[in-house]
């Protein structure tokens, strides 16, 4: 049964004995911007092959626009599958011009009309005729998302596009593609290792870990209520400490929190996050600052409480305290994850 424009069931993948996509589902609805994210090896850019049509599973089935392209009952090759792909690379042709990479996959009854409207949408017609070694990085990556799109396709998938691009200009350009994408309306699926990239650009968010979908929802999802401590750990920065549930609050070393999630247990670990955390200076205050990393726009601290736990508070740079100093950790109100 179809669920949205990318619909994938219980799809497994192996090559040899390792098992790459393991009964893995997940359905992207029409129009939205999809992040896959997961650390290297976990089966995030295997599944947008599948879904590509690069590769075939061993199990399940795949639907794009409630066609069945990939299953039992069949199986369509890419070609026939409306989904366009931009590369790691960008896979530009580079004998050819950018007005030739761009109409490379288009018939020739569309050329004429199409190809003009697609390099206005990304802004290189005035380059139309220059080669990929005389562009920049970024106008390179415009030219493989304009004849990604040219076709029409209903999917754009993007395979870590960003991986190769100096941080510097990483954001700009996300950025900018990210810009495009939402005005022609296409559905995305992202592949990418970064967080803060799929934080930033993505409607929802899909987080893998060895070859299947852990999580979906939101980023304020994921990172505010994470379904276990993995996943909270590779959203962010965390403190665990231990705590005791009595009815809604929870009780820590660090005060009461009210619960966010059930455990079905009375002795839990709390999640904390590090910005919940403010610092006070106090000559007569119960931590002490052992540890500080300053990274511009704010201040990672690592503080040892009185019974020997060490957290970490994270503040703006505008409130800088010293190493050694006393301190009292004052935490904010707020609703906290638990987990058994």
């Amino acid at each position: 049964m179809a669920c949205g424009c990318v619909c994938v069931h219980g799809v497994s993948k192996r090559f040899g004995a390792v098992e790459a996509v393991s009964q893995t589902h997940l359905c992207v609805d029409r129009g939205e911007f999809l992040a896959l994210l997961g650390p290297s090896g976990c089966g995030k850019t295997t599944l947008l092959r599948l879904i590509a049509g690069f590769e075939e599973p061993d199990e399940g089935e795949i639907r794009i626009e409630g066609d069945l392209v990939a299953g039992r009952a069949g199986w369509v090759p890419p070609e026939r599958r409306r989904v366009g792909m931009v590369f790691q690379d960008y896979a530009l042709f580079p004998h050819l011009t950018v007005a030739e990479n761009v109409r490379f996959g288009l018939p020739r009854r569309a050329r004429a009309q199409r190809l003009p409207d697609v390099l206005d949408l990304v802004g290189l017609a005035p380059h139309a005729h220059r080669y990929p070694h005389q562009l920049s990085g970024g106008q390179q990556q415009r030219v493989a998302l304009a004849r990604a799109l040219a076709p029409r396709p209903s999917i754009i998938l993007l395979d870590e596009p960003w991986s190769n691009i100096d941080p510097l200009l990483r954001q700009s350009m996300r950025d900018e593609l990210a810009t495009i994408l939402r005005a022609t309306g296409v559905t995305v699926v992202l592949v990418t290792h970064d967080r803060e990239e799929a934080f930033s650009i993505a409607d929802r968010i899909a987080l893998m870990r060895e070859g299947t979908v852990v999580q979906e929802g939101t980023a304020e999802d994921l990172y505010l209520a994470p379904a276990d401590r993995w996943v909270a750990e590779f959203l962010g920065a965390a403190n665990f400490v231990p705590g005791t549930v009595t009815g809604d609050l929870v009780e820590t070393l660090l005060g009461a929190f009210h619960v966010g999630s059930a455990s079905g247990s009375a002795a839990v670990q709390v999640l904390i996050r590090p910005e919940l955390l403010e610092l006070r200076p106090d000559e007569r205050g119960g931590g002490e600052v052992v540890g500080r990393e300053f990274r511009g726009h704010d201040v990672f601290y690592r503080v040892r409480l009185h019974d020997g736990t060490v957290i970490l508070s994270q503040r703006p740079s505008t409130e800088l305290v010293g190493l050694g100093q006393r301190v009292t950790v004052h935490a904010h109100e707020t609703r906290v994850p638990v987990f058994s």
